[in-house]
């Protein structure tokens, strides 16, 4: 590739703008598709399973398009930016189509598709941060991306309750599946976000064109079988993994684990808690479901505040030093759920729309996880980028999501057998399991070893 040369914050802005459209599809998934399933018929023991489209959608297409696209190369539409733009389009279908579901099938399998795409879209993301990127603006970019991955999710949680808020829906406003309106609005408003944000980077963004060295491999790879050469350069990333990569594998375990069991719970346990019921026909499972998007805006809010005042903290203490602290205020934010209430206001916040809005104490929790939220984006995604090597990058970032993606399925089958019931058949449990998984994440962190350059850098 071309010398790297210093880029200005715009042009990150623009570069990184199409990860907010893709974590909007995601926002909208972690916030509503537990209760989505619910008002289809689920129960609450058969919700982890109806989840496993994500991670088996990541688990096979995420080492897949990163191979592909470390193969590819076009003068027109460049490296990563076809994949940009094939999964923005397919996940804005879905994203369309998914509030009209008829049926617990068809929901699970528009969300396999929709996993699928923004899958294709945001692994070439994280490689296309390290192809345009020195080392000196590495942490900027993928900082970047947890800032858009903060936003993007606050918006997508916040738009059914300001949707409400503002008067355009009532809370009882329905639709003919059970569905509410709400739900519809904002799905069709994060398909719009989806496409339009990854067309703004694509447009305004150049990819460096590779060397000649690497054109010749390109081109030697085109003669092969396309299957072969994706099978050889995965098993080929998986015998040469750098150390740091292999010892960050327990970490994302843990921390993945404990977000798959947040994201699909934390409605029904705030619905239990607050409310005293997880019966999804009953106004109060509508209100926490309408909480619980308020709840996850906040900490995505939080994410996006806090993601730029990490660089000073990472070049200060190292990226080792900010997760472990980063994940430790997770897991006891997470811990302290079941003290809190949406009774007490902690204070008023000014709504020029309508009626102030009382901040209570549940709240108190989203800023804990929306620090673990910002680092969990960046860091171990900095810790990698230093020790792969660059030809490979794509290859050894999908192959790095597969660590994420692994634990959520671990997660699905062990919560649908056996740890579900262990823990009394009570969301409110798991919210607690969680909340203790961050924290071994995070202390998991700091047997790290680094010896790379890049985190040399880091103060590591």
């Amino acid at each position: 590739m071309s010398k790297k040369i210093n880029l200005g914050f715009w042009q990150i802005w623009n570069m990184n703008f199409g990860f907010f459209g893709i974590q909007f599809s995601f926002g909208l998934q972690q916030s509503n598709m537990s209760a989505i399933y619910k008002y289809l018929g689920a129960d609450e023991g058969s919700l982890p399973m109806l989840w496993l489209a994500g991670p088996i959608t990541g688990l096979i297409v995420q080492p897949i398009v990163g191979a592909i696209s470390d193969g590819t190369w076009s003068p027109k539409f460049g490296r990563r930016k076809p994949f940009f733009l094939i999964g923005a389009l397919v996940s804005s279908l879905a994203l369309l189509l998914m509030p009209f579901s008829k049926t617990l099938f068809m929901a699970a399998s528009l969300l396999w598709i929709l996993d699928a795409a923004n899958n294709v879209a945001m692994e070439p993301y994280r490689a296309f941060v390290a192809d345009k990127l020195n080392e000196k603006q590495m942490s900027l970019g993928f900082l970047m991306q947890s800032f858009f991955t903060g936003f993007g999710i606050t918006l997508a949680n916040f738009t059914p309750a300001i949707l409400v808020s503002l008067g355009f829906l009532a809370i009882t406003d329905k639709m003919q599946n059970g569905i509410p309106a709400y739900t519809y609005w904002a799905f069709f408003i994060g398909a719009f976000a989806s496409i339009a944000s990854v067309l703004l980077s694509v447009m305004t963004t150049k990819e460096y064109p590779p060397t000649d060295e690497e054109l010749e491999i390109i081109r030697e790879k085109k003669k092969e079988n396309i299957l072969k050469s994706v099978w050889n350069d995965i098993t080929e990333a998986f015998r040469t993994m750098p150390l740091t990569m292999k010892q960050l594998i327990p970490v994302k375990f843990f921390t993945w684990y404990a977000m798959f069991c947040y994201w699909q719970y934390i409605t029904s346990s705030l619905s239990l808690s607050l409310f005293g019921t997880t019966d999804q026909a009953s106004a109060e499972f509508s209100k926490a479901q309408l909480l619980t998007g308020s709840l996850n805006g906040t900490y995505n809010i939080i994410c996006f505040m806090v993601a730029f005042l990490l660089v000073p903290l990472a070049l200060k203490i190292g990226a080792k030093g900010v997760h472990f602290i980063a994940l430790t205020l997770g897991g006891v934010g997470l811990l302290t759920i079941p003290f809190l209430n949406n009774t007490d206001v902690l204070f008023i916040m000014h709504n020029p729309f309508g009626n102030n809005i009382p901040v209570t104490t549940i709240f108190v929790y989203a800023f804990g996880l929306g620090i673990s939220w910002a680092s969990t984006m960046a860091m171990p995604y900095q810790l990698l980028a230093g020790s792969i090597p660059k030809e490979k990058t794509g290859v050894y970032m999908g192959i790095f999501n597969m660590f994420i993606v692994i634990p959520m399925a671990i997660q699905i089958l062990t919560m649908q057998y056996f740890v579900y019931d262990w823990l009394g058949n009570n969301p409110t449990n798991v919210i607690k399991l969680a909340g203790v998984f961050l924290i071994v994440a995070g202390v998991l962190t700091l047997f790290i070893t680094v010896k790379n350059k890049n985190q040399i850098v880091q103060g590591e």
